[in-house]
């Protein structure tokens, strides 16, 4: 993973964009198999809500608001990651579509992570 530092609307950014390929993703799923067709829906709900809570949070009124709604995110971004090794491990999608996604999926959880711990730790300290 880049370890430069990451603006919030560039992670907002990469969260759309990651929500993008995820609702592609979901219409290619959706003309599979039933099993395929159920397991879709619940990729797509986690994989673009991890965009959605990113904007709420950065409109948030407070700090606290704003690691609520990134700890929503960063949960889902987790979610995502689970249901794209389960759509790997039991074929339903290929390798091939599915390594670039938990690759964006991790980063983005690694990302999240880190906004999350120094919000915390800014939280903490108070207002300057």
């Amino acid at each position: 993973m880049n370890t430069e530092k990451i603006a919030p609307r560039d992670i907002q950014q990469r969260a759309f964009e990651f929500a993008c390929r995820i609702v592609r993703l979901h219409r290619d799923l959706m003309q599979r198999d039933a099993t395929a067709r159920t397991l879709a829906g619940q990729l797509l709900r986690s994989g673009t809500s991890i965009a959605a809570n990113l904007e709420e949070a950065h409109a948030g009124q407070t700090k606290p608001d704003f690691i609520a709604k990134c700890s929503i995110s960063l949960k889902e971004a987790r979610e995502t990651l689970y249901w794209l090794r389960l759509f790997k491990a039991t074929d339903i999608a290929t390798n091939e579509t599915i390594d670039p996604l938990q690759t964006e999926a991790h980063e983005l959880v690694s990302i999240l992570t880190t906004i999350l711990r120094n919000a915390r730790i800014n939280n903490q300290r108070g207002p300057k």
